[in-house]
């Protein structure tokens, strides 16, 4: 009977655990953080096709939740959900908010939601709070890239416990992704539905593989971060109360945009046809075909070649 009684607890305590988490959580409790978001969205950064205008360079609000393994809100790789897709190409957030609420419902699969207001340009910063709890440790969000056809970037299941602690501090470089349902190839390309569906990709520098993309720096290894995000522990007061966080004031442009210059090297058309050949009958003439600025260039990058060249010719319909 003991034996019995010892069995039926440890498989119910087994059963309250997080399914698929490999290291189980011994901290106290409940921690609260404050999460830190900062845009690096810079023209500097970024000087491909830069959004100055309807709409300028900004961020959506964030959208998060604290879990345990058992729910994903987004994964690389694999299919971005029906609310995902809402809030990565028109930034609405109800679906997503809905697909959290019926998560919530499983066992010990959501804990709680937390979200930050909104960045109306490419640099700047927001932050909030948030808790998470011993059978709750993970921490997944997204904010939407204003304006992209469905891009955002985010955090996927980050487990702020180390075994018997909570992290004090943790900061994570962001790099956009493409949530798979929109086959937009710059900001500003209008909704062109992505029929099938594709998997959640993160977009380099070199992927997509086409000149057109608004990330596309063959010359770069990789993409300077777009983003990032901090989370820092909140410290209880003698009273058991969490100390208040000041919020950081937002970084100038001048300050993000030191960190990293990326250099644009211009890009131009296609030679034309060549024009008629101009000069006098048995005389050698002179003929012209120009081309065009697509991109201009930027930081240091390489200058735009002749748009115009000419060369000899023999001059037609003469008598």
């Amino acid at each position: 009977k003991v034996i019995w009684t010892l069995l039926v607890t440890i498989l119910g305590y087994a059963s309250s655990l997080p399914v698929g988490d490999d290291s189980i959580c011994t901290a106290e409790e409940l921690a609260k953080y404050s999460i830190i978001f900062t845009g690096k969205w810079s023209q500097t950064a970024f000087p491909k096709q830069y959004p100055l205008y309807r709409p300028p360079a900004q961020w959506s609000s964030m959208l998060g939740v604290t879990h345990s393994s058992d729910y994903s809100m987004w994964k690389k790789n694999e299919y971005a959900s029906n609310g995902v897709r809402d809030f990565a190409e028109k930034g609405e957030a109800w679906l997503l908010m809905k697909e959290i609420e019926e998560a919530g419902e499983k066992i010990q699969s959501v804990h709680g939601i937390f979200s930050a207001p909104a960045i109306s340009s490419g640099t700047g910063q927001t932050s909030t709070e948030l808790e998470v709890h011993s059978r709750h440790p993970l921490v997944s969000f997204v904010v939407r890239i204003v304006p992209s056809p469905d891009w955002f970037v985010g955090i996927d299941s980050l487990n702020l416990c180390e075994g018997d602690h909570w992290m004090e501090e943790v900061s994570v470089d962001l790099f956009p992704y493409d949530a798979g349902t929109d086959s937009g190839f710059t900001f500003s390309s209008p909704n062109f539905a992505t029929i099938p569906q594709d998997t959640v990709t993160e977009i380099t520098c070199s992927s997509p593989s086409h000149p057109a993309n608004s990330f596309y720096y063959p010359k770069l290894k990789i993409l300077p971060p777009i983003a990032q995000v901090t989370m820092v522990k909140l410290k209880k007061t003698q009273l058991g109360l969490v100390a208040p966080y000041l919020n950081l004031p937002a970084k100038s442009n001048e300050i993000i945009d030191s960190v990293s210059e990326t250099p644009l090297d211009c890009e131009v058309s296609q030679w034309s046809s060549w024009g008629l050949c101009r000069g006098l009958c048995r005389k050698t003439g002179t003929k012209i075909r120009t081309r065009f600025v697509l991109l201009q260039p930027a930081n240091n990058g390489m200058p735009c070649p002749n748009l115009d060249e000419e060369t000899g010719c023999e001059p037609e319909n003469c008598v």
